[in-house]
């Protein structure tokens, strides 16, 4: 596989994006010499025992549980309950390596894994909880099959009801099949970058939490709101230059919105601050 630089890999028409090369650009931000190769060595590797089960003839539970049974239960990737925090929960290598992620990593192992044996699984972006669908036609609103990547589980309808439940404010009223639907690579990709954003600025690693936002910003360039983000964070690293352009444009893609409220206030403090130097 060839990695494009990420910001090539960021201009490529939706459909055209491939969600195991973003995850390795992502990975060679923090590791440089990331082995694309290697990565699916690795993967054809975990998928290799089922390839004579034929389970692409499956009824879609059977193949939503032997997919669990495998990954979760022979290989042993889990969810990491003990430091859900870990920056390395994000990267594929890492993944890979230690058996253990977070949600959307670890669906990316069973996408990856489904797809080698001829299981169509998708990525589903449900609030709060990645999950994986499993089924024929990714166009039908409700899916055959639900997993839960992070427990290794396949979920009934109850158990989605509960997680619903937990992730949305109000009284449950079912499943929104637009929870439900597979998610396209580019935001599964700002998933993924906005979960590690959170990670480093919550760790105090300003620089690292700004290289995601950029990532974010090349994969959504219209964002005011990642703009804004991006700026305060350059402003706290002190490089105020890049912070007011990017003010500006944010302050111009939402003039009467909440990011572009944020982005002039910050602009006038800016402002104020230079006038008092001078």
């Amino acid at each position: 596989m060839l990695v494009r630089p990420f910001d090539e890999l960021a201009r490529l028409p939706d459909d055209a994006i491939d969600l195991l090369e973003g995850a390795i650009a992502i990975a060679r931000d923090e590791y440089a010499s990331v082995d694309a190769a290697a990565v699916l060595h690795e993967l054809d590797a975990l998928a290799e025992p089922l390839a004579g089960e034929e389970l692409a003839g499956a009824a879609v539970e059977e193949q939503a549980t032997r997919l669990c049974e495998h990954i979760h239960g022979t290989l042993g990737f889990r969810g990491n309950e003990g430091d859900y925090g870990d920056p390395r929960n994000s990267y594929v290598c890492d993944v890979l390596a230690r058996r253990t992620g977070i949600p959307i990593s670890l669906a990316l192992v069973y996408t990856e894994v489904a797809r080698r044996v001829g299981v169509s699984a998708r990525g589903v972006g449900f609030p709060s909880h990645f999950l994986v669908r499993v089924d024929d036609d990714p166009r039908i609103p409700e899916p055959g099959a639900v997993i839960d990547p992070f427990h290794g589980r396949v979920l009934d309808s109850r158990a989605l009801l509960e997680l619903a439940r937990r992730a949305l404010p109000g009284p449950p009223r079912g499943i929104d099949p637009r929870h439900l639907g597979p998610a396209p690579a580019r935001a599964v990709l700002v998933r993924m970058l906005s979960n590690l954003k959170v990670v480093y600025r919550e760790r105090g690693d300003l620089a690292r939490a700004h290289l995601a936002v950029t990532r974010i910003i090349a994969l959504v360039p219209p964002s005011a709101q990642a703009l804004v983000e991006r700026a305060e964070l350059a402003l706290r690293l002190g490089a105020a230059v890049s912070a007011r352009d990017d003010l500006e444009r944010a302050a111009a893609l939402d003039p009467h919105g909440p990011a572009g409220a944020r982005a002039a206030e910050l602009l006038q403090k800016k402002a104020e601050r230079a006038a008092a130097l001078n």
